[in-house]
């Protein structure tokens, strides 16, 4: 697909619209003239990286035109609570006897913690971006939902809750992803795992989730009736006793994306995760993000061609920061940044392409850029790292305008017979 529109545009048929993702625009038609075939956006949120697909189908066969990761910003959390430390410690050096005005403000209905909505917006913005340049027709997305405190306290709910159809079933697969699908205690991963229980029933333990995990057959039978402590792994206990952040994420950003995805008009469907499970186990793929993204719903066909080569990943990045004083590690400032973002019209993030006529990086020379003052910037590749430096904006050319996203790519070489992980070189 890639060769085709690297030979259409090489022919004059068409140019090139936008780099990152790469989208050609033709010139010997208009949309009226075309014939456009309806897509599926498919959407697995998580709490740290999202899985996309987009497949056209046609019957029972499904066929991938676009696979990608998402991979949130989870540092906003910190960098609220360092933002706060130095404004009260800013306070209390100069308003120290102003009387406190965090009693006073009222939260809109809807409204979501800094850190969550950030990832959510993220994912709406992708959302946003994709429907502006293929012809989605219907959006499919995982709807997980964690019920926290009866999964540590079963029996708060009744006994018809406990032993449902699925009920062991959705306890193995927060099992599964609590303790990274390996066995607690070897670290296997490739071998089938049951359920243990750190506490023994025999020595009083309850069938509480906060007191099972995951081990495999020989592990299971070697530690008996043992505590996890007694058999020699303390910490099993500790990890056992952790919070619940990722599940409490997504239960509070679930009906902020339905509201949001509602405003696009396009029919929008939702799967629980253990129908995600079903499918991808039916179909023989990876575990995957983007993978578990091709089989949300019910609409899934029975057959999907992956005929990607490629999985485009994508890190938000955001767009700078507001903060105008540096500050040193004890909240004292030690300078002030510039108040503008554009130095001969270049801004950070900026993806440029410079060549280079001589000098230590005489060259061609194409990524994200740094902006300085003194009009010599620095490009990095598209994993962040720098490639050069001190390059003269005279030598730049602007390719894309920075719009938040950090842009790259991995091979993936998958085949029918992959029962495991696929090959991300």
């Amino acid at each position: 697909m890639f060769r085709k529109a690297r030979k259409t545009v090489s022919r004059g048929r068409a140019v090139v619209h936008k780099m990152h993702p790469f989208t050609i625009r033709l010139k010997d038609r208009t949309v009226q003239q075309s014939q456009l075939q309806p897509l599926r956006l498919k959407l697995d949120p998580g709490a740290k990286t999202t899985g996309v697909a987009v497949l056209r189908e046609d019957g029972d066969v499904a066929e991938t035109v676009f696979l990608c990761e998402i991979h949130h910003k989870t540092d906003i959390k910190q960098k609220l609570d360092a933002r706060c430390a130095v404004r009260r410690s800013r306070r209390n050096r100069k308003t120290r006897y102003r009387k406190p005005r965090f009693l006073n403000r009222r939260r809109p209905e809807g409204w979501l913690p800094p850190s969550f909505k950030a990832r959510a917006d993220q994912l709406i913005n992708a959302v946003r971006k994709l429907t502006k340049l293929l012809p989605i027709s219907a959006i499919s997305i995982e709807d997980a939902k964690f019920d926290t405190q009866k999964l540590q306290n079963p029996e708060i709910s009744g006994i018809e809750y406990q032993r449902g159809t699925l009920f062991g079933y959705e306890v193995r697969e927060y099992l599964l992803e609590k303790w990274g699908r390996k066995c607690a205690y070897c670290g296997r991963s490739d071998v089938p795992l049951e359920i243990d229980h750190i506490v023994p029933r025999s020595r009083g333990g309850t069938d509480r989730v906060s007191n099972l995990t995951l081990a495999c057959r020989e592990c299971n039978q070697k530690k008996g009736n043992k505590t996890a402590a007694e058999f020699g792994y303390p910490h099993v206990e500790e990890q056992a006793r952790q919070t619940y952040k990722q599940p409490a994420f997504m239960n509070s950003i679930r009906s902020y994306l339905r509201k949001s995805l509602s405003s696009f008009g396009i029919p929008a469907e939702y799967g629980t995760g253990a129908l995600t499970k079903a499918n991808r186990i039916r179909l023989g793929l990876p575990k995957k993000h983007y993978f578990d993204a091709c089989c949300v719903g019910e609409s899934t066909s029975s057959e999907i061609r992956i005929t990607q080569s490629y999985v485009q990943i994508w890190h938000a990045v955001g767009r700078g920061t507001r903060q105008m004083c540096n500050t040193d590690k004890f909240g004292f400032p030690r300078g002030h940044r510039q108040r503008r973002k554009k130095h001969f019209g270049f801004q950070t993030g900026d993806i440029v392409k410079a060549i280079v006529p001589r000098g230590k990086y005489a060259g061609t020379w194409v990524g994200a850029v740094a902006v300085r003052g003194s009009g010599f910037f620095d490009i990095k590749d598209t994993n962040g790292k720098r490639i050069c430096q001190g390059i003269s904006y005279k030598y730049c050319k602007l390719i894309q305008i920075a719009d938040g996203w950090q842009y790259s790519k991995r091979k993936a070489n998958y085949s029918k017979s992959h029962t495991t992980e696929v090959a991300c070189l």
